[in-house]
């Protein structure tokens, strides 16, 4: 068998990351070219530091997409957590208890924000993309009365933690590997991620099997908060501030990047794994474009047109792969 027949017998339905798993082994690869000191262990860390929000964004995102739903608030739960454990801080006290306790608020608001979203589109019968378009202009609306204008401080400790390291590990990189590992080994395992899918696939086939559909779409919009609140405390970790304003960027990278990562728009095609290469991608592009010292001017152009070209190849690779599997 010869390389072409060997890569057409690799099976996108099952692997879907495999793509983008390629795609991003090459633009890591073109960015260390660029950048000298790409591997070295403290460039890495803080390359990865400013990687990390958008791949738990993206995680959150995944979840919610495979179950064919969209939310067009997870930038605004960004920001208005944000401001929300920024200003607790501020009020507790800069201790470590006053901190736990602010970041333990700050997650409880987030994933509360996600249940609400998946509330109404469940239970109500909202459509997902006119409903978290408008809980998000809501959300967005409280975090600029929390905080009219950026400010705010956090301890010393808090960023300290966040850049340091275990065992000679940066953080960042113990984070993303507990990832993996909670995927592997716990969430591909439950009767959720099945039903998952099952519901991504076709909502009324699953629900008359006995799928508990709207618990599933409430629990995912769940999960999409609380990793917004998640990725909100690595924002904190790097900026040690709060800005009202800080999430909106986060919600059409995290489709994106879950595009990338070969899940599938209308859902129960794709997983979590390949949305942290999407997200990755995204982050790279950029990284690359930085040190290729592209002028200012066409910067933005040309990281559209990229990220176009890897959503266009990834789309036609999951609808490829969806054939095969019909």
């Amino acid at each position: 068998m010869n390389i072409h027949q060997k890569l057409k017998s690799i099976n996108l339905q099952r692997y879907p990351f495999l793509l983008s798993l390629f795609i991003m082994i090459g633009l890591i690869t073109i960015n260390a070219l660029l950048q000298d000191s790409f591997f070295y262990t403290g460039v890495l860390s803080s390359t990865f530091r400013s990687f990390l929000p958008l791949i738990l964004v993206a995680v959150g995102q995944a979840f919610i997409i495979l179950g064919s739903d969209i939310d067009l608030s997870i930038g605004s739960i960004i920001s208005l957590t944000n401001v929300s454990i920024v200003q607790m801080i501020g009020i507790f006290g800069q201790t470590p208890s006053g901190v736990v306790l602010a970041m333990f608020l700050g997650l409880l608001i987030a994933t509360a924000a996600g249940f609400i979203n998946g509330v109404l589109i469940s239970y109500f019968r909202l459509t997902p993309i006119i409903t978290t378009f408008a809980t998000g202009t809501v959300f967005a609306g409280f975090a600029l009365w929390v905080m009219p204008s950026p400010g705010g401080e956090v301890p010393r400790f808090y960023y300290e933690i966040y850049s340091g390291g275990i065992v000679g590990l940066p953080m960042v990189l113990w984070i993303i590997g507990a990832l993996f590992l909670i995927h592997g080994l716990f969430i591909r395992k439950t009767k959720f991620y099945r039903y998952l899918f099952a519901t991504g696939g076709d909502k009324e086939a699953a629900f008359q099997s006995g799928v508990p559909v709207q618990r599933i779409r409430v629990l995912t919009y769940t999960l999409g908060g609380l990793f917004a609140g998640l990725a909100t405390l690595c924002i904190i970790g790097e900026t040690a501030s709060g800005d009202p304003l800080m999430g909106p960027s986060y919600t059409l990278n995290s489709i994106s990047a879950v595009v990338l990562g070969g899940t599938a728009l209308a859902g129960g095609i794709g997983g979590i794994i390949g949305s942290v290469f999407g997200a990755i991608i995204m982050e790279t592009v950029n990284n690359v474009i930085f040190f290729a010292r592209v002028p200012i001017v066409v910067q933005t152009l040309l990281q559209g047109i990229i990220v176009i070209v890897a959503l266009a190849i990834g789309g036609l690779s999951t609808k490829r792969g969806t054939k095969n599997a019909n």
